[in-house]
């Protein structure tokens, strides 16, 4: 039996869950307006029973979801092959008042594919008596097949004032403008580095397994990546949760062996408790996994929360001076080895939207935007029925990686169902520019093509460029709430054709060379052959360093005189006639399904191939795009590395370079056992972008009639 207990998080929403507030009158007049977490819902979920059948041998793996406001606020372990399961898990919820009604979805888990629904029910708080446990049963329904039976959910239930806590009388509008209140959305951040396994569990007919683990804190997870035939696996990767608890929580551990075509094999589990950890110290963690065999060796360590804010307009740091100068004087030049993991600040003031799309059938929207910087996601409130929404918020973020890109979606807040999707724009935060109200238009999900509706955004960043260069050079952050890679006809074609374009570039320099030999052209092939001569004759190795350095300032000089040859322009359209082809897939969605169904066995494979396709072709185009200045603040900062070691390879000779490098490498674990493995280029690489990302950050013309200017003096900020 598992006991949870998550709070419910004012105004935080995980990546893909909907976003909803009950706004309708509740006869239950017994309940008084509460602070928030004033309440205390422990829910026993206990069995379900005659579960309707999704698989094809007339079984289901069924879990369940608890939903309070939109938010997931519990999910329950997966019961296979069963019909009639039984969980008898436990979970406390802290919620701001009964009349938000709890929702109650289960769904059949299927491997590798969407997982089906099977059935909901919502439970009506307010017709609970406090204090008294209550044993209920909720019969599943399907709003698209109200009569069919779906089994139902057997549950016990107490509500109870929250502990410590007293009834307290207040009007509504001072509880609205208390939530919108500057204040820290979550208390802390645990760290987390996956060091290594041992002695796990054999899952595989040789003996061995291909182990990976997944964490769960609340709503965030993450999943290390696999590692092949093993029994004492070394992961080495650090992430990040964030702490909404003040008493820390429990993550969830468990430990799976990767099968290919079937269902990956369960290896243990394990948990910490953060309660009994003490704050901003490093603790190693060896765990002992239950239901299994061996165990984990983590590294965790708590720190206070960073300056994550959500605050009306009426509230500005930078606008106050004081705090202005504190915030500049924190990212100043002489504080460059204060903190590294603090690269800088951002400020957000997301304003209104224009001409947003009507989701609803009464040809408006309730639209409400999230704004997202790497796993730090804040939201707005919710304006009802409105195209042209005024939200005139503030959000600061702390930015750990100047590469990062910020991201802001509009949706509509839907009563029943996830929040439908408006629009959504893709910034890099090297692209802002400081201070300027600008109109941007809405993109479609895949960030390619433009949808209905502009924007209005004010960003300011401010960062220390020494601490963000060296941040450029270890491991990128990993987004821990992404949507995992599938099958897509249409991505594997498009990924075929970016590596085929980067290899037809080596395949026609290799064409240019042999023509030279040929002697195709006599003028071409006679300077070849004496810049040949020359080059080997005097030949030094800091001279390749040197010609990666001419080739930047080349592109440079070419920039500058208006004479750069991009091409762009092709792989956005090419892009737009993917996205033409993605909807007409999408129509033909029910004919696909045989098609996929065939595929289930061999689908990972496709997969993988898909997503070798695409590093392959990234990193071409990223090596390309460095020397095309696509990102100017990396190409600075490669043409400063270069620089570097073309003097040192002038200066100091090679064996004393390898014999430096090779001692580096042979005593790195020795001096750091637990340092994280990376690759200084193709960190830095990874920063760059690719040309797909490059047209998801490209933006779009506005029309002329959406411009800031003209309503700047109607808006207060």
């Amino acid at each position: 039996m598992q006991d949870s207990c998550k709070p419910k998080t004012g105004e935080t929403l995980p990546f893909g869950y909907n976003k909803r507030t009950n706004t309708v009158e509740t006869s239950k007049a017994d309940f008084p307006l509460a602070d928030s977490g004033m309440y205390q819902l422990d829910i026993t979920l206990k069995r379900g029973q005659n579960l309707a059948a999704r698989d094809r041998g007339g079984t289901s793996d069924p879990y369940v979801k608890f939903k309070i406001g939109g938010k997931e606020v519990f999910r329950s372990k997966t019961i296979h092959k069963n019909l009639n399961p039984v969980w008898e898990e436990k979970t406390c919820i802290l919620i701001d008042h009964p009349r938000e009604p709890l929702y109650i979805k289960v769904f059949d888990y299927d491997f590798g594919f969407q997982d089906d629904f099977i059935g909901s029910a919502f439970m009506d708080l307010t017709s609970l008596e406090l204090n008294r446990p209550t044993d209920i049963t909720l019969s599943l329904k399907d709003p698209h097949y109200p009569d069919h039976d779906l089994g139902s959910i057997l549950l016990s239930v107490l509500l109870a004032h929250k502990e410590g806590q007293k009834e307290v009388f207040q009007p509504q509008s001072l509880r609205l403008s208390d939530m919108h209140r500057k204040s820290q959305l979550w208390r802390g951040i645990v760290s987390i580095t996956l060091i290594e396994g041992c002695e796990l569990k054999p899952m595989d007919a040789n003996g061995l397994s291909d182990p990976y683990v997944k964490f769960r804190l609340g709503h965030q997870k993450y999943k290390s990546k696999i590692v092949p035939k093993t029994l004492n696996p070394q992961w080495r990767e650090q992430f990040d949760f964030h702490l909404y608890e003040e008493h820390g929580g429990i993550i969830d551990i468990t430990v799976w062996d990767k099968d290919a075509g079937k269902r990956d094999d369960f290896i243990g589990r394990c948990q910490v408790d953060l309660s009994v950890l003490s704050r901003e110290q490093t603790h190693k963690l060896e765990l002992q996994l239950e239901e299994g065999e061996g165990w984990l060796v983590l590294l965790v360590t708590l720190t206070a929360s960073t300056a994550v804010s959500i605050s009306d307009l009426s509230v500005n740091s930078l606008e106050d001076q004081k705090e202005r100068e504190e915030i500049l004087k924190r990212y100043s030049t002489m504080r460059m080895f204060h903190n590294m993991k603090d690269v800088g600040f951002l400020q957000v003031k997301v304003i209104r939207a224009e001409a947003l799309m009507a989701a609803d059938v009464t040809g408006k929207s309730d639209p409400f935007c999230v704004v997202e910087l790497n796993n730090d996601r804040l939201l707005t409130h919710t304006v009802y029925k409105n195209l042209n929404p005024e939200w005139n918020k503030i959000f600061t973020f702390n930015i750990k990686d100047i590469h990062s890109v910020l991201e802001v979606t509009v949706y509509d807040e839907d009563r029943d169902r996830s929040a439908d999707f408006l629009g959504k724009v893709a910034i890099p935060l090297l692209s802002i520019q400081n201070g300027e109200q600008k109109a941007y238009v809405l993109k479609n999900k895949q960030l390619t093509g433009p949808t209905k509706g502009v924007i209005y955004l004010e960003i300011d960043v401010i960062f220390n460029a020494v601490k963000a260069s060296i941040r450029t050079l270890m491991p990128k952050e990993q987004k821990y709430i992404e949507e995992e890679s599938r099958l897509s006809k249409q991505l594997l074609l498009r990924n075929f054709i970016r590596m085929k374009r980067c290899v037809m570039v080596l395949i026609n320099a290799a064409y240019y060379v042999n023509s030279c030999f040929d002697w195709d052209s006599p003028q071409r092939s006679l300077a070849a052959f004496v810049l040949f001569l020359f080059v080997v004759w005097n030949f030094e190795l800091y001279m390749i360093p040197l010609a990666f350095l001419l080739l930047l300032a080349w592109n440079y000089f070419l920039i500058l005189s208006g004479k750069d040859n991009t091409q762009h322009d092709t792989v956005v359209e090419d892009m737009l006639e993917d996205e033409e082809e993605e909807d007409d897939r999408d129509d033909k969605d029910s004919e696909r399904k045989g098609f996929m169904n065939k595929l289930y066995a061999i689908q990972e494979v496709c997969v993988s191939v898909q997503n070798v396709l695409d590093e392959v072709a990234s990193f071409g185009e990223r090596i390309k795009n460095t020397f095309n200045w696509t990102v100017p603040f990396l190409s600075w900062l490669a043409i400063v590395a270069l620089c570097v070691f073309t003097v040192i390879l002038y200066f100091i000779p090679l064996r004393y370079i390898v014999l430096v490098w090779g001692i580096n490498k042979f005593t790195k674990k020795l001096r750091s056992p637990y340092a994280i493995d990376n690759n200084e280029l193709l960190d830095f690489l990874s920063r760059v972008p690719s040309d797909v990302q490059v047209v998801h950050y490209q933006e779009l013309k506005q029309d002329p009639s959406h411009s800031p200017n003209k309503r700047k003096r109607n808006n207060p900020g």
